[in-house]
C-alpha cells in the first residue's frame, strides 16, 4: 500500500469524470437555468457527503482494513442485523449491484469510445468532402481495436499498479473538457448572447408534448446523478494508499480534490453549453461543432485515451473480486495459483502471471467487447444500471454503515435526516430508471444488431 493524496486524487478524478460531461449541457437543456445548476451542484454534494461517511468506515474499530466495497458491508453486518434489520442477502444484493454497475460501465465505456472513434472518421470526412458528402459506416472495426487495447490492459496486476493510466486518463478528461468549455464560450461570444430559459425546453405548439418534457427531465436528473458515481469504487482506492496518515483523513483530502475538480468541470461544461446552444444543446457538446476539425478530433482523441484508462479502473476491483473467489474455491489448481515470470527490460523488471489472469482477463473484455457490438445504444441500457445502482451504492450502503458504526439509533435527529436523503435519493433513482426504460423501448425500435453505425 504506497498510495498518496494525489494519486487517490487520480483515481477519483478518472473514476467520476467521465465522457458522460459532454452530455451535461442536454441535461441542464431539459432542467432549465433554475433546475439545472442546482441539480449539478445539489448532486456533487451528495456526493462528497456520502463518500465521507463511507471513507470513515474503511477500519473497523479494531483496525481492521475493508479491502473491498463489500468488505465494509459485511464487517458492520451484525450491527447492522440489529438496527437496520439487514441480513446476508443485503451484502449479496450490495455486491451484484456494484459489480453489474462496474461491467456495465466498462461496456457503455467501450461503445462511448466507439462512438469517438467514429466521430474522428466523419469530422474529417465532412471537413475534405463537404457537408453534404455521405460519412457514415460501420464501425466493428474500430470496437475491435478498442477491446484488442483492453486485453493489454487488463494484465497489469492491480488498481494501485494503474496510477500511471489514471494520471494520463485525468489529464485527457480535462483536455477534452477545456476544448469544449473553448468551443462553447466561441460560440456564446458569436450569439453576443446566452441561449436558454429559466425552466429549460419548452411544453406545447414551440416546443415538445408534456409527456416528453416530463421524461426528458427525468432522464436528465438521472444522468446528473449519475454522472458523479464514486462511491461504488472509494473503498477500493482507500486500499492502496499508505497507513500513515490515517487512510481516512488521506481519502476525505482526496474525495474533497477529486469532486471538487469534477464539479468545477461539470458546472462549467453545462451550463456555458447551455448558453451556447440553448434548448437545442445536442446529446454530446462536441457533435455540435464541425469546426475547427483538428481541435474535434483532439477533443475525440483525447475522449478515447480517457476511456481506455477509465476502462481498467472500473475493471480492475472486478477482476480482483472473481480472481479471489475463484483461486480460494480452486485453492490447489495450478491453473490459478502457479507463476509463471517472463523477464523485461532487466533482471529487476519482470512480469508475473498465472494462466488464469492470462486467460479469464482476455475473455471477459472479449465477452465485454462483443456484448458492445451487439447492443450499440448499450449507453441507455448503461443509464438504467447507474439509475439502479444510484440509490444503493451512492446514498443507502454508505448511509446504513456509517449508522452501524455510529450507533445511530432510531428517532434521532441524525437518523431522520439520513433517512430523508436515502428517500429522496430513492425516489431520485426510481424516476431516472422509468425514463431509462422509455428510452430503452424506443431505441429498440430501430437497432441493428452488430452493426453500430454514428
Amino acid at each position: 500500500m504506497a498510495g498518496t493524496v494525489w494519486t487517490a486524487t487520480a483515481h477519483a478524478i478518472t473514476a467520476v469524470i467521465g465522457s458522460g460531461v459532454l452530455g451535461l449541457p442536454w441535461s441542464v437543456a431539459q432542467l432549465g437555468w433554475v433546475f439545472g445548476p442546482i441539480g449539478l451542484l445539489g448532486c456533487a454534494y451528495v456526493t462528497y457527503f456520502t463518500a465521507l461517511l463511507l471513507t470513515d468506515c474503511y477500519r473497523t474499530p479494531d483496525g481492521k482494513r475493508n479491502h473491498t466495497y463489500m468488505d465494509v458491508a459485511k464487517s458492520y453486518l451484525g450491527f447492522m442485523l440489529l438496527t437496520l434489520h439487514l441480513g446476508p442477502k443485503s451484502v449479496f444484493i450490495c455486491g451484484i449491484t456494484q459489480y453489474a454497475m462496474l461491467w456495465g460501465s466498462m461496456i457503455g465505456y467501450t461503445v462511448t469510445a466507439l462512438i469517438s472513434m467514429m466521430a474522428i472518421k466523419r469530422t474529417d470526412c465532412l471537413h475534405y468532402k463537404g457537408p453534404d458528402a455521405e460519412c457514415n459506416g460501420s464501425g466493428n472495426w474500430f470496437i475491435f481495436m478498442f477491446g484488442l487495447i483492453e486485453v493489454v490492459m487488463s494484465q497489469f496486476p492491480n488498481l494501485e499498479e494503474i496510477t500511471v493510466v489514471s494520471w494520463i486518463a485525468a489529464a485527457m478528461s480535462f483536455a477534452y473538457s477545456l476544448i469544449a468549455l473553448y468551443l462553447s464560450t466561441s460560440k456564446l461570444a458569436s450569439n453576443h448572447r446566452a441561449q436558454g430559459t429559466i425552466l429549460g425546453v419548452k411544453v406545447g405548439e414551440f416546443g415538445v408534448p408534456m409527456s416528453t418534457k416530463i421524461w426528458q427531465s427525468f432522464q436528465a436528473m438521472g444522468n446528473i446523478a449519475f454522472a458523479y458515481t464514486y462511491s461504488m469504487l472509494l473503498i477500493e482506492i482507500q486500499d492502496t494508499l499508505k497507513p500513515v496518515p490515517p487512510e481516512n483523513e488521506t481519502m476525505r483530502r482526496s474525495s474533497l480534490y477529486g469532486i471538487g475538480i469534477t464539479t468545477i468541470f461539470y458546472v462549467s461544461v453545462g451550463c456555458l453549453g447551455y448558453a451556447a446552444f440553448g434548448n437545442n444543446a445536442p446529446g454530446n457538446i462536441i457533435t455540435g461543432f464541425q469546426e475547427p476539425f483538428w481541435l474535434i478530433d483532439l477533443a475525440n482523441i483525447a475522449c478515447i485515451i480517457h476511456l481506455i484508462g477509465a476502462y481498467q479502473v472500473f475493471a480492475q476491483p472486478l477482476f480482483a473480486a472473481y480472481e479471489e473467489f475463484l483461486s480460494k474455491k480452486y485453492s490447489k489448481s495450478p491453473f490459478f495459483h502457479k507463476k509463471y515470470i517472463v523477464p523485461l527490460f532487466s533482471k529487476t523488471r519482470v512480469f508475473q502471471f498465472t494462466l488464469s489472469k492470462i486467460v479469464l482477463r482476455s475473455a471477459f473484455v472479449v465477452l465485454t467487447t462483443i456484448i458492445a457490438m451487439m447492443v450499440p445504444f448499450f449507453n441507455a441500457v448503461v443509464g438504467l444500471l447507474g439509475a439502479i445502482a444510484f440509490w444503493p451504492l451512492t446514498v443507502y450502503f454508505p448511509i446504513a454503515v456509517y449508522m452501524a458504526r455510529a450507533h445511530i439509533n432510531k428517532g434521532e435527529w441524525r437518523w431522520l435526516a439520513l433517512n430523508l436523503l436515502n428517500v429522496v435519493a430513492l425516489v431520485v433513482s426510481l424516476l431516472a430508471a422509468a425514463a431509462s426504460i422509455i428510452n430503452i423501448i424506443e431505441m429498440l425500435k430501430h437497432v441493428v444488431f452488430f452493426k453500430t453505425q454514428l
